[in-house]
């Protein structure tokens, strides 16, 4: 016999993953420059059923919307996007730092929030009205999601929604992405 959750067991089996996750994160003070706590996910990704959670957290979102391709940003991204487009049989774009990619490319640039970069596609890398997914390990200030979406905008894909593990709530990146649709199940 297959066990069923009710709603509620459901609901407090899903923060206890979440909490476990959580937990596996860890600060790391001054990184990359002083004043900056980077939130390290190495632990996470180092735990098999810790990775595994979030890879079904993300699909179990996805599972029946019909993404096409699964945009990931470098470089962390790509760790959690490889699994969900596996997972969800959809196509896999790396989003790279500019001069990381061998064919005819967009460039966007953008702010961190200890600096600037410029990211890059393949312009061919979607075609007309692909319905696209974008993952990345964090969202920070918003800037290079933004400028993700400005890349698949260029190449032709549509957005659908912007996944993040984490979300630094009070960098007030969901700001500068009014108008996507996103998603972080964990929040500091």
């Amino acid at each position: 016999m297959i066990a069923r959750f009710t709603p509620d067991a459901w609901r407090e089996r899903r923060r206890a993953v979440l909490e476990k996750i959580k937990s596996a994160i860890r600060d790391v003070p001054d990184f990359p420059k002083p004043g900056i706590v980077f939130k390290d996910i190495a632990p996470v990704l180092g735990d098999p059923v810790l990775f595994s959670a979030v890879i079904d957290i993300f699909a179990d979102r996805h599972r029946d919307a019909g993404i096409d391709k699964i945009a990931a940003i470098d470089a962390r991204g790509f760790i959690f996007g490889g699994a969900l487009s596996d997972r969800l049989g959809a196509g896999f774009v790396p989003i790279r730092k500019k001069g990381k990619l061998p064919y005819k490319t967009f460039e966007q640039s953008y702010d961190l929030e200890y600096g600037s970069a410029e990211l890059a596609v393949h312009q061919d890398a979607f075609k007309p009205g692909e319905r696209v997914l974008v993952i990345d390990d964090l969202l920070a200030t918003g800037g290079t999601a933004e400028a993700c979406a400005k890349l698949i905008g260029k190449a032709g894909g549509e957005v659908v929604e912007m996944d993040f593990l984490i979300e630094l709530s009070f960098l007030k990146g969901r700001d500068k992405l009014k108008g996507f649709s996103v998603f972080a199940p964990i929040v500091f």
